[in-house]
């Protein structure tokens, strides 16, 4: 007979049922593993030999036969060691033939019958879960498969021979409980940022409509000071986005000890991070930081550092929400619907013109500086703001600022007003911000009246705004009029969104911007 076993193989978040096919015939004794598996697959035998040794069986003098199935699926990482054992087991009659019927099987065997934590158990048991299967993972990992939740059962144990046990009667395995529900970090408080109020207030509007954000100043202005208070501001997961984002951590094996957090991601990579490393691949095609920073922020510090490939390479992210990697024979998706925000000196010597200081560098110090950065990625940026140096009398002033708390409430009123008119949306929408929204819903929601659609036409003409850029100051405006409580997108809004998305110039689209800005306080 042949032993037949369930196991995953993880393509992004997708676990793909795999059948795990063990036969023992006659002949020579080698022990082959076919079904395209990767180093760690084929290194299975010596680690099944091991285990069942220690727990007091060798291999009988037969041949051995694993076939994983589809065998045109890659198959990728050491989790199928425990599945190929379990198969052993029953086809030598140390186990009964029927011990894994209605169970998936996953789990790294070590060389003394222990049963070592692998990644992906979560998916897995997602995936069981709707094929209407339990779940047998390592004890590691039983918190975190219990968060998939269903009547299926999930069996948790320690060893091998603690497996055999149980299904023999000898033992019997409880269900492990769901991991702890972490509480989110005390977050700084944006009242102890001091001046900085166009930066506060850009801060608020990315916060509110999911939007992206650069930050443009000298040294000391505070521009990762504010982005490290953006996280205080942003709603909490919904229970959706929580399975969403903790299915990418426990592939890249960040569920410690089960432990889910309903705070959204805050990643902030080193800018001498790989295209690999911001994106995703590698050689089993890991997720990247875009993919970590799923329904949160991803902050680049220091943004010209980066290198120009990693950064053109957020690019399809940032308009689709998600990452595929490609290779030879297979692709890998990623979701990455994040919200970018960046922040970058005005120039190499860090002060820039405005400034009056002198720079070293020559006059184009700031231009060359500013061109690392592409023109497709700048004009991705929903919101981009100049900061100007904290004077001595600001910093000897006291705090006096909103504070966290009191921004958060109008962000999450303006995170409401959104919710409720998404959800009156005809069809299936992805989308949970004005961010997000696709063209044909926003035509629906951000039609500005006519002195909003007059300023916005010539804003468009002068700055020439690409079709990009002129859909996001709508997407800006609409959140604008949330945090107002405002029904319909009106001028002051477009102007302010106008105002956000570029510096004033001397033409004449600074001098529309500068107008309507008094036109925006006068309101």
């Amino acid at each position: 007979m042949v032993a037949q076993i369930t196991t995953f193989a993880f393509h992004g978040v997708d676990a793909r049922p795999v059948m795990v096919q063990v036969q023992l015939t006659n002949g020579s004794n080698p022990f082959t593993i076919v079904g395209l598996g990767d180093k760690a697959v084929s290194e299975a035998r010596e680690r099944v030999r091991a285990a069942l040794s220690a727990v007091g069986l060798g291999l009988p003098a037969k041949r051995i036969t694993v076939n994983l199935a589809p065998a045109d699926l890659p198959k990728e990482g050491s989790h199928f060691d425990l599945a190929i054992a379990l198969g052993l087991l029953m086809e030598m009659g140390a186990a009964p033939h029927d011990a894994a019927e209605g169970f998936a099987v996953m789990g790294e065997l070590g060389l003394d019958g222990s049963i070592a934590p692998c990644a992906g158990a979560l998916p897995a048991a997602v995936a069981a879960n709707a094929m209407g299967l339990g779940l047998i993972c390592p004890a590691a990992c039983g918190p975190e498969a219990a968060w998939a939740g269903g009547d299926a059962t999930i069996l948790a144990p320690k060893s091998l021979i603690q497996l055999v046990n149980h299904f023999k009667g000898a033992q019997v395995l409880g269900s492990p409980t769901p991991g702890a529900l972490e509480s989110p970090q005390a977050i700084p408080d944006l009242a102890d940022v001091k001046g900085q109020e166009t930066a506060k207030r850009a801060l608020e509007v990315a916060a509110a409509g999911g939007h992206n954000l650069l930050m443009v100043g000298p040294p000391g202005a505070g521009k990762s000071m504010l982005a490290a208070r953006l996280p205080g501001l942003l709603p909490p997961l919904s229970p959706a986005e929580m399975l969403e984002i903790s299915m990418v951590q426990s592939l890249a094996g960040l569920l410690e000890g089960g432990r889910l957090t309903r705070a959204r991601p805050f990643r902030a990579p080193h800018h001498s991070a790989s295209m690999a490393a911001m994106i995703g691949g590698g050689v089993r095609a890991r997720p990247g930081e875009a993919s970590l920073a799923h329904h949160g922020v991803l902050f680049l510090d220091e943004l010209p550092e980066f290198t120009a490939p990693v950064l053109d390479s957020l690019r399809q992210p940032l308009e689709t929400g998600d990452v595929l990697i490609a290779r030879a024979n297979f692709h890998v998706r990623y979701p990455a619907r994040f919200q970018l925000v960046a922040a970058m000196n005005p120039c190499r010597c860090g002060y820039g013109r405005a400034s009056g200081r002198a720079c070293g560098r020559g006059p184009n110090c700031e231009e060359v500086y500013r061109s690392r950065i592409s023109g497709p990625l700048l004009d991705r940026m929903d919101l981009t703001i100049e900061l100007p140096a904290v004077t001595p009398a600001d910093l000897a002033a006291p705090a006096r600022g909103e504070t966290t708390d009191t921004v958060a409430a109008r962000v999450a009123a303006a995170r409401d007003a959104q919710a409720d008119r998404i959800s009156a949306f005809e069809g299936e929408t992805k989308a949970l911000s004005n961010a997000a929204l696709n063209d044909a819903d926003l035509s629906k929601v951000a039609t500005p009246d006519a002195e909003g659609a007059n300023l916005l036409s010539r804003a468009a003409e002068a700055l020439s705004l690409s079709a990009r850029a002129y859909t996001r100051i709508l997407r800006v405006a609409r959140t604008l009029a949330d945090l107002d409580g405002a029904g319909g997108v009106r001028r002051r809004h477009i102007a302010e969104a106008v105002s956000f998305r570029r510096r004033e110039s001397a033409g004449p689209a600074g001098a529309i911007m500068a107008s309507d800005r008094a036109a925006v306080v006068s309101n």
